[in-house]
């Protein structure tokens, strides 16, 4: 069995993170005007706005992606975090998961906050593990979100 690798965005792999995106987003919601902006333009909209994308590659495929989005100096936003259907189920979100918080870690990011839905409980729930706290949510963010969840990272 091949391992997954954890790689970063690169200007080959763009597309990635719209495809994956944009299948989970409408297996469960729909595809918001933020999303297109940011998934049709995600070195202007996320890296250049001093955001991380990542991506999760299996038997030589992209299977799964995650970002970081910079809300502001110290705080990012855990985002546009997919896998594709085939992959789902090897552990590949919670390696993304684990290698955001590190990077999160590693560059002194003091919060990480996530917007999610409660129709999505083992989501929530593995969020909860990871030491996600519940938060106020601000209005007009998402609209399919539902919840807003944050963790202190230092």
């Amino acid at each position: 069995m091949n391992k997954v690798k954890i790689i970063d965005y690169s200007e080959e792999l763009k597309e990635h993170i719209k495809t994956l995106n944009v299948e989970w987003l409408q297996k469960y919601f729909r595809v918001e005007p933020i999303d297109v902006l940011q998934l049709s333009n995600p070195k202007e909209e996320i890296i250049d706005k001093g955001g991380f994308i990542y991506y999760a590659k299996y038997k030589d495929q992209i299977v799964g992606t995650a970002s970081l989005l910079k809300v502001e100096k110290d705080v990012y936003e855990l985002g546009k975090m997919a896998v594709t259907q085939s992959a789902q189920g090897l552990g590949i979100g919670k390696l993304l998961m684990d290698h955001c918080l590190e990077v999160a870690l590693q560059m002194k990011i003091k919060k990480v906050v996530l917007y999610s839905n409660n129709s999505l409980g083992s989501a929530i729930h593995i969020y909860k593990k990871y030491g996600f706290n519940e938060v106020q949510l601000e209005p007009g963010h998402y609209e399919r979100a539902n919840i807003k969840m944050e963790k202190i990272i230092c």
